[in-house]
């Protein structure tokens, strides 16, 4: 299977015209009866080789931090990182294989996170105060983005930006605690504003890209998938979801927003939101039908009506999207086109 990148590569290369790679992707759009930006592509396996290559570098990479943290912590970590980026310049730079890539990635910035934990660790500082606690992650925090910065700069991978992405999030929500040291037993709020932060970023990428031909629609998927559960996640434990009880009011605001979250994943053609907040609106079904007092069957109708929800609006993805881009007016012109009648 070939990705839009692999296209784009190969238009770049002179082994395709534009207008040849132009009409693969509008056969295959005919082909689905969808167009190319609905299909949310991203790459992640080029073939099985890309899991056969990641395998061996898991265990390489873990052997590695095992090896060096049973002589000094901090060689684990070091260890890892410098692996990372030396395997990245081929199986990355030359290769371009897609999973490893990712791996490789993830394992350079939490390597060199890693690294610094390990020499925090053997310093071991006695009786640090929330704020102190809180600094030192940020300043961790702040490091491991700036690697992501400089992995970017080399080798590109898209994810990468979602990586650095994140140690930001985790930078301003240490720096609150700094500053506020009571947010330690509740960061949420900071948490949901970083979210929102990373959605408006990926909403940047991806209106660069409204046709999602090019790399900036897979950097704007990634910057998706870190914002999602930030806002889910954060905005229903602010909400108490998960509490002793779900009451009906509260069940019923759970489903309301998973019913905006659906709307704001029509508009922008992005199905991570619905993904990240589907946990809640399970648990939130399953406490109403036990409390209607389907209790043997509580979990067996809150999976048929969940299941039946989803592929219902996953075969009237398009009409429903035409319906709600349709109500934005001008926006909806520097969203993804949206499919024909």
């Amino acid at each position: 299977m070939y990705s839009e990148s692999d296209l784009n590569a190969a238009v770049e290369a002179g082994a395709l015209s534009r207008a040849a790679a132009d009409a693969l992707r509008d056969h295959v759009a005919t082909a689905r009866r969808a167009p190319v930006v609905d299909e949310e592509h991203f790459r992640l396996l080029t073939g099985f080789n890309d899991i056969f290559v990641s395998v061996a570098l898991a265990l390489l990479l873990v052997s590695l931090a095992w090896i060096g943290g049973s002589i000094l912590t901090p060689l684990g970590g070091l260890g890892v990182a410098g692996a990372a980026w030396f395997l990245a310049e081929y199986f990355t730079a030359r290769r371009r294989m897609a999973l490893p890539s990712i791996l490789l990635l993830l394992a350079f910035v939490g390597g060199v996170a890693g690294t610094l934990f390990g020499i925090v660790i053997e310093a071991d500082p006695q009786n640090l105060s929330p704020r102190a606690t809180a600094a030192i992650f940020a300043g961790i925090a702040l490091v491991a983005s700036g690697a992501a910065w400089a992995h970017w700069k080399r080798f590109m991978v898209p994810i990468t930006v979602a990586a650095g992405a994140a140690a930001l999030v985790a930078v301003v929500a240490a720096l609150a605690v700094v500053a506020f040291p009571q947010l330690a037993e509740n960061f949420y709020p900071v948490t949901l504003i970083g979210g929102i932060g990373v959605f408006v970023t990926a909403m940047r990428w991806d209106m660069s890209d409204r046709e999602r031909r090019t790399r900036r629609s897979d950097v704007a998927f990634w910057l998706h998938l870190v914002a999602a559960p930030l806002i889910a996640h954060s905005l229903f434990q602010l909400l108490g979801v998960f509490g002793p009880t779900v009451t009906l009011p509260m069940a019923v605001v759970v489903i309301a927003l998973y019913v905006v979250f659906g709307v704001v994943a029509l508009a922008v053609d992005r199905r991570a939101l619905l993904v990240s907040s589907l946990a809640y609106v399970l648990y939130a079904l399953y406490a109403l039908f036990q409390q209607a007092g389907a209790v043997e069957l509580s979990a067996a109708f809150t999976a048929f009506v969940i299941g039946s929800a989803l592929l219902t609006l996953s075969v009237f993805w398009q009409p429903m999207r035409r319906g709600v881009v349709s109500l934005l007016g001008d926006l909806g012109n520097r969203l993804p086109p949206v499919a024909m009648a």
